[in-house]
């Protein structure tokens, strides 16, 4: 199964190799020193804080090959190459929320990089796949859970 390519900003995924760093050479060396410290308690097979450190260092490792797995299908986009005739990843969209009456503005981004507080949607969620390929003045209609959303494309610029 080939793996599919993730869009990242530069910013983006400089933090995903920092979260990386992190776990791989500060959170290892803690999880394998409270393995060690529960080793040293004794029989094992009733060793609660030995368990409870092998299940730590089973999710460390998952997030860490997730991570690499990320890394290794990401591809930096360069913001100045965006074409901003329809909207695309990395997109900034000006919408108007016909349903509620509402200016809203969206950066498109990889699933990894999403941050609604940011106001940094996923590609892939209902919102983003909507208003992808999308030009100015364009209607969409969204099914969210709350109902359907109409929104009308107001503007395209590069996120800031």
């Amino acid at each position: 199964m080939a793996a599919d390519v993730q869009y990242f900003t530069r910013e983006g995924l400089e933090k995903i190799q920092k979260e990386l760093d992190y776990l791989k050479n500060v959170k290892r060396r803690e999880v394998s020193k409270q393995i060690q410290e529960a080793r040293e308690k004794g029989d094992l097979s009733e060793n609660a804080e030995y368990d409870a450190a092998k299940e730590a260092q089973g999710i460390l490792e998952a997030r860490i090959a997730h991570l690499e797995s990320i890394l290794a299908r990401a591809q930096v986009l360069d913001t100045d190459d965006l074409d901003l005739s329809k909207v695309r990843i990395l997109s900034t969209v000006h919408i108007e929320n016909l349903t509620l009456n509402k200016e809203q503005r969206y950066t498109l981004v990889s699933e990894a990089e999403a941050n609604l507080q940011e106001g940094k949607i996923s590609v892939t969620s209902p919102v983003g796949r909507a208003l992808l390929g999308r030009s100015v003045g364009e209607v969409v209609e969204v099914n969210v859970p709350v109902g359907v959303l109409r929104l009308k494309i107001k503007k395209i610029t590069i996120s800031d």
